[in-house]
């Protein structure tokens, strides 16, 4: 297997293979045999390649060790190759590789511990005591060679388990970022559909009810019709520029819009009596900051309040609107009466109504309540908490 490597990984792997060919090469010139040339060029090209493919490193390594040894070639600076070889096949080699060279690294320490200690053996007073010195010398080498080899060959796998783990933590937070990402995204997605649903049904609720009011009353009153046409008109338009914009933000072709806040109250108001709710509001207490979202849930609150009391509330009784700030804290009450063929939403349904008011609130850190309260009358609460406070459950 050829493994992809970078120019600059590459270059250095030829870079290190010349220079250990430049310190061998020496010994081949003081004695010119062509086995020791050939040895010399095996293993150097072995070193260059082993981590491009630690297959054909071990192939060269074994190569050249069968010729070092069938010719008698000394032992020179070309065999430092075989440790980068054992350390390679355990960094970068795949499970045949890796177990190919930690086998290699032991049975080559052995051999290479036999091809020293017999080619330079020399028996000094007696056969039985020179074949005595060779085994201990051969043991000795033994486990000297195979603990040099088998140690590159662990520095290789500890490296590569240490590359691996790093790659892990690197995959994991990228993991999590993404996890995390497309959350955000979810969530955004619901907040616009949320938007979408209170900006729809607001409108169409306005729509319908002076749509109805100008068919009784055109016959009788123009100016009246006039008026719910104009009334019409003013909200359609400004629903399509709000689905418009928050279409486009589903689409990420910006980073976001004005968002509606308690400013914008009197307006959504007046809307909601042109259309013919019978409206009183109150105000009491001295109004503190508040965070953007518990503005923005404030308004749709009561947008979806309003819209609720025009759909499903008596049109002849009056709708109270109903704001006490404190110093930690805003409390909105909305309280309309009801029809007795029209129920009025019921507060574990399903849909965007009085779940997504829940929602609303909880997100800004505050709390709300809705259902009916007798006489009649259906009232929605809520409290929001001050910018910086937490507010009074």
């Amino acid at each position: 297997m050829i493994r992809p490597l970078g120019r600059g990984q590459l270059i250095f792997d030829l870079v290190v293979a010349g220079v250990l060919f430049l310190i061998s090469i020496w010994s081949v010139l003081l004695r010119h045999p062509l086995a020791t040339s050939i040895v010399v060029v095996l293993f150097c090209a072995a070193l260059a390649v082993r981590r491009l493919s630690p297959t054909l490193a071990l192939a060269g390594t074994w190569a050249a060790a069968l010729i070092q040894i069938g010719f008698l070639v000394p032992v020179n600076a070309a065999d430092l190759a075989v440790l980068g070889v054992a350390y390679a096949s355990a960094c970068y080699g795949r499970p045949a590789e890796r177990w190919t060279g930690l086998g290699s690294s032991i049975l080559g320490g052995v051999i290479a511990a036999a091809y020293m200690t017999l080619s330079t053996s020399t028996d000094y007073y007696s056969p039985l005591y020179g074949v005595q010195r060779t085994l201990i010398e051969l043991l000795a080498v033994s486990i000297g060679m195979v603990t040099v080899l088998a140690l590159s060959w662990t520095l290789g796998l500890l490296t590569r388990i240490v590359r691996q783990s790093r790659e892990a933590k690197i995959e994991a937070a990228v993991a999590a970022q993404r996890a995390a990402y497309e959350t955000v995204v979810e969530q955004e997605r619901t907040r616009i559909a949320r938007d979408m649903h209170d900006v729809v049904a607001h409108s169409l609720a306005v729509v319908i009810a002076q749509a109805d009011g100008a068919r009784y009353a055109g016959q009788t009153d123009p100016a009246v019709q006039n008026t719910a046409l104009g009334t019409i008109s003013a909200t359609a338009r400004s629903a399509l520029a709000e689905v418009r914009q928050l279409l486009t933000q589903l689409r990420h072709e910006v980073e976001g819009g004005p968002q509606p806040g308690l400013a914008d109250l009197p307006v959504l108001v007046e809307g909601m009596r042109a259309a013919g709710l019978r409206i009183t509001e109150t105000t009491s207490g001295v109004p503190v900051p508040l965070l953007q979202v518990s503005e923005i849930a404030a308004y749709r609150v009561l947008q979806e309040s309003l819209t609720n009391a025009l759909r499903h509330g008596d049109r002849a009784g009056v709708v109270t609107v109903e704001l006490r700030w404190e110093p930690d804290a805003v409390h909105v009450r909305v309280a309309n009466a009801t029809r007795a063929d029209s129920p009025p939403p019921v507060g574990g349904s399903a849909g965007h109504g009085l779940p997504g008011m829940r929602e609303r609130a909880t997100l800004a850190g505050g709390s709300l309540a809705a259902g009916s309260v007798g006489n009649g009358m259906y009232e929605v609460t809520m409290m929001l908490p001050a910018a910086g406070g937490e507010g009074k459950r």
